[in-house]
């Protein structure tokens, strides 16, 4: 029976209070791990002792309405502690009547398992602002399960001696409804086949694509991999040019016209360096930023081409997109560091590879893919197309000439069998990076706790 309003009311009352007079409780797995916990002015404090394994979190029980929709914020400070984001983690659990689990009210993908339904697990919420204060913020905005009479919400220091974590601006409040981030993706599937143009003709073949694309809404079009030698030259030193230079001043002109973000590659010359490099033009005309290809196969390091060594991830009106080419989806590591960034959209020129990798950068880091490619749409190799958070194709490419294009909702978790949203535990729950470990004993956070 549905609950009357009045009970909903009663039922949510206690979320309008602050956080420090909810009813909290210290927990650790064993008591010789436990941190040392304290409260002061509304803040959560957690301190550990300066050995390993320190594990322990404030807890508190909150009454929630099966169905409704809630958003939970937070702000960290962090001190002395060398992986904040793994070592500072608050997390969100459901529980039914009598703490029984309760089934998620995400369905899991039907191709993988027989029953779309699983039990609902541990939500993270993601770190989305950081203050000039050193402070992160936290937000999440999500919906109780239809059982669930109970959330827990808890607020963690683990594995990081002698750290200090401050835990305040807490909130969990009813919402009416959840914030949708709809964005429209698009890829540019053309082969750019035939010889004797200039690098001038081969980005006019290209501007008919990208306003096809435009007509379909789209937000981001990703144009391909070194898409002024194409069909013009081996010698990619000889073409290269600077970034900002004619090529994002050509595509710059297109994204201010159709209103959205595009990127591609071309070789950029910077003094006596060439390198690979991907731009991102917005649809304010200007370049976004560039990213200069990290992994070089042979071909093109024997032909003069440098590495790049950054992993930038850029802002934009839809969400945080980060950028590769080619070659970086066979190794692991140049995905793992833009999602570890923030990256929640992928733009992958690239000449071909193999499919099956960029389906586990998706799947492993939780990120949309979109990758324009020269390869035949007929092989069994790199397709132009669109890959969604598990790693499947969306939507791909079948004629040369195209444009494929798909709407995805940045806000919708990606929940799967046993694990729940797997794309919001990666940044709490993954490796520490070696750039990570090469940093181990900074100390520059601003204090937690006097």
């Amino acid at each position: 029976m549905k609950p009357c309003p009045a009970l909903f009311c009663c039922l949510l009352l206690p979320l309008s209070l602050a956080a420090g007079d909810w009813e909290w409780q210290t927990v650790s797995p064993r008591p010789e791990i436990a941190p040392d916990f304290e409260r002061e002015d509304g803040a959560l404090i957690l301190r550990a002792p300066d050995r390993e394994g320190v594990n322990g979190w404030f807890e508190a029980r909150l009454p929630v309405e099966g169905g409704a929709h809630y958003r939970f914020t937070a702000t960290r400070m962090a001190k002395r502690i060398a992986h904040p984001r793994r070592s500072c983690v608050a997390r969100i659990e459901w529980q039914g009547p009598d703490g029984r689990a309760v089934t998620s009210p995400h369905p899991v993908n039907p191709r993988y398992f027989g029953s779309p339904n699983t039990t609902a697990r541990p939500e993270f919420p993601r770190d989305v602002e950081t203050r000039e204060d050193g402070s992160v913020l936290l937000s999440h905005e999500t919906t109780a399960p239809a059982e669930a009479v109970t959330a827990v919400l808890q607020f963690h220091l683990r594995w990081a001696p002698g750290g200090a974590v401050r835990w305040t601006e807490i909130a969990f409040d009813p919402i009416e409804t959840l914030t949708r981030r709809k964005v429209t993706l698009a890829a540019i599937h053309h082969d750019l086949s035939g010889s004797g143009r200039n690098s001038e003709q081969n980005r006019e073949l290209l501007a008919p694509l990208v306003a096809e694309a435009a007509d379909q809404g789209a937000d981001l079009v990703v144009l391909p991999e070194f898409l002024t030698c194409k069909g013009v030259t081996s010698d990619y030193a000889a073409v290269a040019e600077p970034v900002p230079g004619p090529t994002t001043e050509f595509f710059g002109k297109l994204a201010k016209q159709h209103d959205c973000y595009l990127t591609g590659s071309i070789p950029e010359r910077d003094r006596h360096l060439v390198y690979n490099t991907a731009f991102l033009v917005g649809p304010d005309g200007a370049l976004v930023g560039k990213y200069r290809k990290v992994t070089l196969p042979r071909e093109e390091s024997q032909r003069g081409i440098s590495p790049g060594h950054e992993y930038p991830v850029f802002e934009t009106r839809f969400g945080r997109v980060g950028l590769m080419i080619c070659y970086d989806v066979f190794f692991p590591e140049v995905a793992r560091e833009l999602t570890a960034a923030g990256a929640e959209i992928i733009a992958l020129p690239i000449w071909g590879g193999n499919p099956r990798l960029a389906a586990a950068r998706c799947a492993e880091n939780g990120v949309y893919l979109v990758t324009s490619t020269y390869t035949n749409h007929d092989h069994d190799w790199m397709k132009t197309a669109i890959w969604n958070r598990e790693g499947d194709r969306i939507t791909e490419a079948t004629e040369w000439g195209t444009v494929v294009t798909a709407t995805v909702d940045l806000a919708r978790p990606a929940v799967w069998y046993g694990l729940g949203d797997f794309a919001s535990r990666v940044a709490r729950e993954a490796p520490v990076r070696r750039a990570e470990r090469a940093d181990d004993t900074r100390t520059d956070h601003p204090p937690a706790a006097r």
